[in-house]
């Protein structure tokens, strides 16, 4: 017999401002746990000390997680000048100290080119890329060293906001797999002052933006706001309708992809795994697929001659 799942089906995106001191698993659950969804899970981990956007999909929206964890960034962070950490951040521990009061804005601004378009970066070993199933920064805690594979990035935008006696404060726009530790370490290198990441937040992450997201205080104010309407005594679907209602469409995930639109019986025969021959032309390549009244249906491929074939469906009822 087969087990029961645990929570309730609920499909969407939901798009947190984590807080700082949190891991990102811990957002995801405690977002799961609010909405009681049956199934959850982030696009992309932010570290403790890093605030700001975290889409979380819930439900058949976590199919489409790749789309984000593959998409570009935008981030804002604050470089410490003059203080080495073994983890590059805050929370790690100091490992070299340097004066670094002679350093001015211009000669910041002097060594921000390096950064920016297609660069060279050395993971660092306190993130989460793994070695052998094991992630970096547990290795890392435990006194491990293993060689970290330079990878390429591009940084489409770096500019340098403000500087306020050693701290630097930058706005960067980066495509995936960028380290902002990285860049911030190695500016100090450049600088020969050293530097860590003091405060961190992430503003855009594909097509979702600073203005879209919503923190754990705003959600309990909201509960708060349908108790004191049933006089504390709040029925769990008034609840749930009112959290659901924060909830962006799968699709919003995929919007950067062509659409394709299908009949009733186009969309039954994908669902069923049969391979279509369009009568329209579409750029080979994956598309967002809607079925009959402009549902949402998943991911699918065209091919070169003109065929769709299925890569990722929503689960039918």
């Amino acid at each position: 017999m087969p087990r029961k799942q645990k929570g309730r089906q609920i499909d969407g995106i939901f798009i947190l401002d984590k807080p700082t001191g949190m891991s990102s698993n811990h957002a995801l659950q405690r977002i799961k746990r609010l909405f009681g969804a049956r199934k959850a899970g982030h696009t992309g981990a932010l570290d403790p000390l890093a605030t700001g956007l975290l889409p979380i999909c819930l439900g058949e929206a976590t199919k489409f997680t790749q789309f984000l964890l593959d998409a570009d960034k935008r981030y804002q962070t604050t470089a410490q000048l003059g203080v080495r950490t073994d983890s590059s951040d805050a929370d790690g521990e100091v490992v070299e100290t340097k004066p670094c009061e002679h350093i001015s804005k211009a000669m910041v601004e002097a060594e921000l080119p390096q950064f920016r378009g297609q660069i060279t970066q050395v993971p660092s070993m306190f993130s989460a890329l793994k070695h052998n199933g094991q992630p970096l920064y547990k290795l890392a805690r435990e006194g491990k060293q293993v060689e970290v594979k330079p990878r390429q990035v591009t940084i489409y935008d770096l500019t340098l906001m403000s500087m306020a006696d050693t701290q630097v404060r930058m706005d960067i726009t980066c495509s995936k797999g960028t380290y902002i530790r990285s860049i911030v370490e190695d500016l100090g290198l450049a600088l020969d002052c050293g530097a860590h990441v003091a405060q961190l937040r992430r503003l855009q992450a594909g097509p979702f933006k600073a203005e879209q997201m919503l923190t754990f205080a705003q959600l309990d104010e909201l509960i708060e706001s349908v108790q004191r309407e049933y006089d504390e005594n709040a029925p769990q679907s008034a609840l749930f309708a009112a959290l659901d209602a924060l909830l962006l469409p799968a699709d919003t995930a995929v919007l950067h992809l062509n659409a394709v639109q299908l009949c009733a019986q186009q969309s039954g025969a994908l669902q069923q795994g049969k391979v279509l021959t369009l009568s329209e032309q579409v750029n080979p390549g994956l598309v967002r697929v809607y079925g009959d009244q402009q549902a949402f249906i998943g991911i699918a491929e065209v091919a070169a001659n003109g065929t769709l074939r299925a890569k990722r469906l929503l689960q039918t009822q």
